[in-house]
């Protein structure tokens, strides 16, 4: 089958009866008012409300197909599975059904719909610990449609446990998470890998990944949240959270466990073996990290976004870069038109599912930095080549230095005789990965992925910060950037110099006002039009999902002080922040400023 008869398959599946799910728009995959993480990495992402008890506009049974983007497997792409851009084919149940119905339904869509092989299916459920119980009855279930008890296996919480943030230990106070139950497809006779781990000698299983099974859904049994003290509790309603990759659900359908060879990236395949004059079968590794980082490129630079040294626009130049770096391996050479086909073959495949008319702007973003990349390569060529000895903290400077890839230095170290110790640019490299961790950890800490008392205060004390700014400099305030963690809310807003301390005095004074009223918070949800004409302030260089959420202070939302279009959470009434301070004031840029504001009586950490 290809990509989109499996799309629609899934998504006519669960709107058709008795199942009555509601097809909802996919998310942006860049969030608005969500600091916690750079993109959309996965269907759940943006109903985390929702699977906590709040009441979605379009009912309890859902379901969607959601573009994400997903940083954390940049380095694995070269393998058959591994994607940074992918799609994932989601249903939920919001309190409604629970295992007994889910289980089936979707062993029914993969053997009645796609005709998937009833003897290829295996599965995983969780082994239990000692706060979440043994899932024998997913087991039971299981068992109940055919599947055989060797074909289903138990795992830890490495395995059948699934939160944004992954085990229980690892979630932050506030995080939702679940059990779950895998499905893999086996691929063994066809791979010659039927029985066992053939590099170690070990009895294969679903997860030992040798090759022989891929995973093609993950029904999460979404139930439990962090609680301060290190515990688990359970949520108001039960959930069901499924997501399945569409790439790897083609895949199994064509009976092939390379997603590559899907026509989601066959027409990407075949220009890169055109364009070098390669085959696939003996560049594997290059042509997938070329056709996955092209696709993930095209999405990233489609919603505007432009390669950067930050966030966002770091990523994307990490993987135009990447391209660039395979590329010429396997060419010999660099030109920055070289991307043209690929680009437009990107927007021919998501041609009236995602991807429009931005082919040219597009195109031209991606061309620019391959240009800058080649002049990149240059310099470095020149600081090599002044050198007789390439060693492993040459190559580590030129990389810090320049962006020159570890590959071509380690290519030009070999033609010169030498060998680059590998182990001790490992070393230098994790030294510099653990502090850019660290100096970023906030990008990734706070907001809607923790849901503390002091998030969630300082949350809505910077919808206050944004009125009050707007009040005391003019309507042109807008947010530009927006991070909050347990210890601070950091907000950039354009205007053309730092705010004198009388200013910075009025806009903390009107907050710590507005706190002291003791107003109520509210939201309402309503069609995006319909919120647009309230007057509700959104980020104009966002994209939205056709139903949104506004949250307003005040009785009414006509009269309310603030209207923010948010996902949330906040406070129910402003005296239940206390009273802020505004902490420290920069000037980052052109024409924008930076302001930290603090709880009173907490620690400043910037």
């Amino acid at each position: 089958m290809t990509g989109k008869e499996v799309r629609e398959k899934f998504l006519k599946f669960f709107k058709g009866a008795p199942r009555s799910h509601v097809e909802i728009s996919p998310a942006p995959l860049v969030l608005e008012n969500d600091p916690t993480t750079l993109f959309t990495s996965s269907g759940m992402q943006p109903l985390v409300l929702f699977l906590m008890g709040e009441s979605h506009p379009n009912g309890k049974r859902l379901v969607d197909s959601q573009p994400s983007l997903r940083t954390t497997d940049i380095d694995e792409v070269g393998d058959n599975r591994h994607l940074t851009f992918l799609e994932m084919l989601g249903n939920w149940s919001l309190g409604d059904y629970f295992k007994k119905e889910q289980l089936p339904w979707f062993y029914e869509f993969l053997t009645k719909e796609l005709e998937l092989d009833k003897e290829k299916i295996w599965v995983s459920v969780f082994e239990g610990n000692e706060q979440v119980p043994r899932d024998e009855e997913s087991a039971e279930i299981w068992r109940s449609l055919g599947i055989t008890e060797e074909r289903i296996h138990y795992y830890g919480v490495e395995k059948n446990w699934w939160s944004r943030s992954g085990t229980p230990e690892q979630m932050p106070v506030g995080e939702i998470g679940g059990p779950d139950s895998e499905v893999f497809y086996d691929f063994g006779k066809e791979l010659g890998l039927h029985d066992v781990f053939l590099d170690r000698g070990n009895p294969c299983h679903p997860n030992c990944e040798c090759g022989r099974f891929l995973e093609i859904g993950n029904s999460v049994f979404m139930q439990y949240k962090k609680v301060g003290d290190g515990k688990l509790e359970e949520l108001p309603q039960r959930n069901v959270d499924f997501g399945g990759g569409l790439e790897r659900l083609t895949a199994a359908t064509i009976n092939n466990p390379d997603v590559f060879a899907t026509d989601l990236f066959k027409g990407l395949i075949e220009l890169v073996g055109k364009n070098t004059h390669k085959d696939y079968d003996s560049n594997m590794s290059d042509f997938r990290v070329i056709a996955d980082h092209v696709r993930a490129a095209v999405f990233l630079a489609d919603l505007g976004i432009t390669p950067s040294n930050k966030e966002h626009g770091y990523v994307l130049r990490r993987l135009i870069r990447r391209a660039c770096v395979k590329l010429r391996q396997l060419k010999g050479n660099l030109n920055n038109n070289d991307f043209s086909d690929l680009v437009g073959e990107t927007y021919k495949i998501f041609s009236g599912v995602y991807l429009n008319s931005g082919v040219k702007n597009t195109l031209t973003i991606i061309e620019e930095e391959v240009d800058k990349f080649i002049k990149t390569l240059d310099r470095g060529l020149k600081e090599l080549g002044k050198l007789e000895q390439i060693d492993a903290r040459v190559a580590f400077n030129l990389y810090q230095s320049y962006g020159f890839p570890l590959e071509i230095t380690k290519e030009l170290a070999e033609e010169k005789g030498q060998k680059l110790d590998l182990e001790k640019f490992k070393k230098e490299f994790d030294k510099h990965k653990d502090l850019s961790r660290t100096t970023s950890a906030g990008v990734f800490k706070g907001g809607l992925a923790d849901h503390s008392p002091e998030v969630v205060k300082l949350h809505t004390a910077t919808h206050l910060l944004l009125t009050s700014l707007r009040e005391v400099l003019g309507e042109h305030v807008v947010q530009k950037g927006q991070n909050i963690t347990k210890e601070r809310s950091r907000f950039d807003f354009p205007n053309p110099e730092k705010l004198t301390d009388d200013q910075l005095q009025k806009v903390e004074n009107f907050i710590n006002g507005i706190i002291n009223k003791d107003l109520p918070i509210k939201f309402e949800v309503m069609p995006k039009d319909q919120a647009l004409a309230t007057g509700a302030i959104h980020a104009f260089n966002e994209k939205y999902t056709d139903t949104v959420k506004i949250y307003y202070v005040g009785e009414e939302l006509d009269d309310a002080i603030s209207r923010e279009f948010c996902g949330g959470p906040h406070v129910t009434h402003t005296g239940e922040i206390g009273s802020v301070k505004i902490k420290k004031q920069e000037k980052i840029g052109s024409g924008i400023i930076r302001l930290y504001i603090i709880l009173n009586n907490s620690e400043f950490i910037s």
